[in-house]
């Protein structure tokens, strides 16, 4: 066959036909009939049944193959290939997108698909659906339930060979619940998940009081309740929306601060906004930090597996509330979302508020509710109708089978039952059909009782559908069932607007150099206060540790740890943690320990803090052996730690205090009970390599218990405990004695001292020795109160038995930093 050149003129046995077309009409019908197409076939939802169509003949497919909550998974790919084939030839890929939707808990409130595989993440998409497997879950029943019971119309499929519904029953409000989300030609839809059992309440209302005013429905519904929890900021916009079916409101993740380890806060996300991921945020941030837009976070932890938990490190020296608010404004942890509630009703898209789409579905549950009785009213009366020409056979059975037996077939047989016992063409025939079996005496006895329950079954079914009262309680108990049976309690946190927002703007990013006090406990915990007020740590009402040493100081500052060993450990402030005010924080439960902040030597103890002031007059410090000194704790810049003391063999220090005037008392107890007191001004200061001078003359066999410098007032305490030295620290309660200061005359340096307990039969020693600026405060095991006697003036009498064993006493801060 010759090849026509396309200049070449047509056959003459072709003729030629060309139909002038207007390019303007024709675009405009293609674009109008295109547009009307996706509206209504594809991306709005049904107001009734809040379901796209794609969605529909999902569920309707997995209905009508009996994937059954009850029943094996099958394959994704099966269902998509049936719903491809039989109703929804729009291409796999389509389908398997919204089949996945359906079975993901961060997309829908309610899933009606129960997925077995990989369905994704918030981040990243599904395996592809050969890997899949689904079924049905137990609220899409309630979306198909009494489907086949004429309460919904059907139409042909895309090729007429099938039926498809054009909506489902619906028992579940499912647009309120799950919310929707679509494009369309020159509309959109983008519709915010709610809570079930808060959209029946609302329902239930509205079917008592069709005239409730909006502020009435919101008493049910005051918002959104997203499947990922979180809070929503400012319900002004959600008023708008459930007023016009427009409006905007703010998302917010679940945030807190807490301190993830002793010594550095951290930011703790739990929730998400809608539609965000973690992997989402965690790349936004990780861009901020390396672009140095977002300052003070030091590292971040995906630590998400079934429950989001991201952790967020801050760094020190900065405010954690103001790290958060940055996170706010700069990153997906606070989104917006604008509500735009586009539907379809009687095919038409309308945009609808709240109580429009209550109504909507309300109207549509009532037709299906009216239909399904209806329908099963004239089941009841066909069936009513054959039982009763059974019975009508029973009672003549021998002339009914003398009459079929006498007919020459079936067809005489079925006219002459019809004319001689006055029965319909459907009795005759179903008697015709009859089993001998079946037409015994029991038989007519069942028949009976059949009949009975029809009637009344019948006399329900038509008094539902006669009174539109009893209708409207059958559709408010039916949602009732459904909102005991899937409801779940709130996720979504509301929050009015009004003094929620943290303001960037509004809190210091850097924590500010401000006074503060340093404080050490008797256990070793370290920690600074929010601000220069006086804490009051100690209160004999709370669990509590003794402060051991307290210093004023700035945020960020340095102060000097003294040791046992007779070293200075330089220590920043700042790595130490913030109590709260005190109102909140009576204890100090909250510090760092020390080996957290600081590395001691073996068998190395920590005793008290000082500054590096330049006015101050220099520490005073006591060795177990008895040795005093003076010295100035001079700067080092250069090192982290310095000797203040040169120390003898086997001699460590017991006691530090860093002098505020120089005319202090300094006191020294023995294990042999034992007290000396002395000015500070009896000891030459001395450098740093100085080995200090006599403090205290020691009797055989005895050492030092305790060393402190303090200024003697009328309120000084001394606190003793004696026992027997050879029990294991903690495990003696002993017998223990306070007594005034004022009690014990002063004496010289490098003298004996005067008793200060008497020690009774099984007593060999002091097992604890304090003094200092009263009213003194103990704590037992682990840092809990634990009480003192009342005040003996004998310097030298006995104790009285502790109840508990006592580990520490010490001062109010108060009298620490005066």
């Amino acid at each position: 066959m010759a090849r026509r050149t396309p200049s070449a003129p047509p056959p003459d046995d072709i003729e030629e036909h060309i139909l002038d077309v207007d390019v303007r009409e024709e675009m405009r019908s293609s674009f109008l009939e295109y547009a009307y197409s996706v509206i209504y076939s594809r991306a709005l939802p049904d107001a009734r049944d809040g379901l796209k169509p794609v969605q529909r003949r999902i569920l309707y497919t997995m209905d009508d193959m009996n994937l059954r909550p009850d029943r094996g998974h099958v394959k994704s790919a099966r269902v998509v290939g049936e719903v491809m084939g039989r109703l929804h030839p729009h291409g796999d890929g389509a389908i398997y997108d919204a089949l996945v939707r359906l079975v993901q808990p961060w997309s829908l409130r309610l899933p009606f698909v129960d997925g077995h595989g990989n369905f994704g993440s918030p981040d990243d998409g599904p395996a592809a659906m050969r890997y899949t497997e689904c079924r049905m879950d137990h609220p899409a029943l309630a979306m198909t339930q009494s489907i086949d019971e004429n309460t919904v119309d059907f139409r042909p499929n895309y090729d007429g060979r099938e039926q498809e519904p054009v909506v489902l029953p619906a028992a579940i409000p499912n647009l309120l619940v799950n919310g929707a989300a679509g494009i369309a030609v020159g509309m959109a839809t983008n519709m915010a998940p709610h809570n079930l059992v808060e959209v029946v309440q609302a329902l239930k209302h509205l079917i008592k009081k069709p005239d409730a005013s909006l502020e009435d429905l919101m008493r049910f519904i005051p918002g959104p309740d997203l499947p990922t929890g979180g809070k929503i900021v400012g319900l002004d916009g959600i008023r708008e929306a459930y007023a016009t079916g427009r409006g905007k409101f703010m998302m917010r993740a679940a945030a807190r601060v807490e301190s993830i380890t002793s010594r550095r806060k951290g930011i703790v996300i739990t929730e998400l906004p809608y539609n965000v991921g973690p992997e989402k945020v965690i790349e936004r941030i990780k861009t901020l930090v390396q672009s140095k837009k977002l300052l003070g976070i030091s590292d971040l932890k995906n630590l998400s597996e079934a429950d989001i938990n991201l952790v967020i490190e801050i760094k020190n020296g900065f405010n954690p509330d103001a790290v958060l608010a940055q996170l706010y404004k700069m990153t997906p942890l606070e989104e917006s979302f604008g509500i735009n509630n586009v539907a379809l009703v009687d095919g038409q898209p309308r945009t609808l508020g709240l109580k429009e789409l209550l109504e909507v579905f309300l109207g549509h549950r009532f037709d299906v509710v009216r239909r399904r009785t209806q329908f099963r009213r004239d089941k009841a009366m066909d069936r009513l109708h054959i039982v009763e020409g059974r019975l009508i056979a029973i009672l003549d059975i021998d002339e009914v089978i003398q009459l079929i037996r006498a007919s020459e077939n079936r067809s005489e047989a079925h006219d002459r039952l019809i004319e001689v016992f006055d029965l319909s063409e459907v009795q005759a025939e179903d008697i015709l059909r009859i089993p001998l079996g079946s037409l015994t005496r029991m038989s007519r006895i069942e028949l009976e009782r059949e009949a009975d329950e029809l009637r009344a079954t019948i006399e329900q079914l038509e008094a539902i559908l006669a009174d539109d009262l009893l209708l409207r309680g059958l559709v408010s108990d039916e949602l009732g069932e459904v909102a005991k049976q899937f409801g779940t309690p709130r996720r979504t946190v509301l929050l009015e607007s009004a003094g929620q927002t943290v303001s960037a703007a509004s809190v210091q990013l850097e924590v500010a150099d401000e006074p503060c006090f340093v404080l050490l406990s008797a256990t070793g915990l370290l920690a600074r206060t929010a601000d220069d007020t006086v804490p009051e740590i100690q209160s004999g009402r709370h669990p509590h540790d003794v402060v051991a040493s307290a210093v004023r100081a700035t945020a960020r500052g340095e102060v000097g740890l003294l040791t046992s060993a007779g070293r200075v450990l330089k220590l920043d402030v700042l790595e130490l943690p913030g109590l709260p005010p005190t109102a909140a924080a009576p204890s100090l439960q909250g510090g760092v320990p020390l080996a957290e902040v600081l590395e001691l030597e073996a068998g190395e103890h920590p005793l008290a803090l000082t500054t590096f002031s330049p006015d101050s007059p220099g520490l005073a410090l006591g060795t177990r052996q008895g040795v005093v000194k003076r010295v100035k704790p001079e700067y080092l810049p250069s090192k982290d730690s310095w000797d203040v003391v040169a120390l003898a063999e086997d001699d460590v220090v017991v006691g530090v205090r860093e002098l505020r005037t120089g005319d202090e008392e300094l006191c020294f107890i023995t294990t042999d009970a034992q007290l000396l007191r002395f000015p500070a001004g009896s000891v030459r200061p001395q450098g740093r390599t100085g080995g200090g001078m006599a403090g205290i003359k020691l009797a055989a066999g005895a050492s030092v218990r305790f060393f402190g410098a303090f200024d003697a007032a009328e309120d000084a305490e001394v606190v003793t405990v004696a026992g027997s030295a050879g029990a294991l620290p903690g495990t003696e309660a002993g017998s223990a004695k306070v007594t005034p200061f004022s009690a014990y005359p002063a004496k010289g340096r490098a003298t004996g001292g005067v008793r200060c307990q008497r020690l009774l039969k099984g007593e060999d020693g002091l097992l604890l020795a304090w003094a200092g600026r009263g009213p003194a405060m103990a704590s037992g095991s682990g840092g809990v109160a634990a009480p003192l006697p009342e005040v003996d003036e004998r310097r030298d009498g006995s104790g009285t038995p502790a109840p508990h064993p006592l580990m520490a006493v010490g001062s109010p801060v108060a009298t620490q930093i005066d």
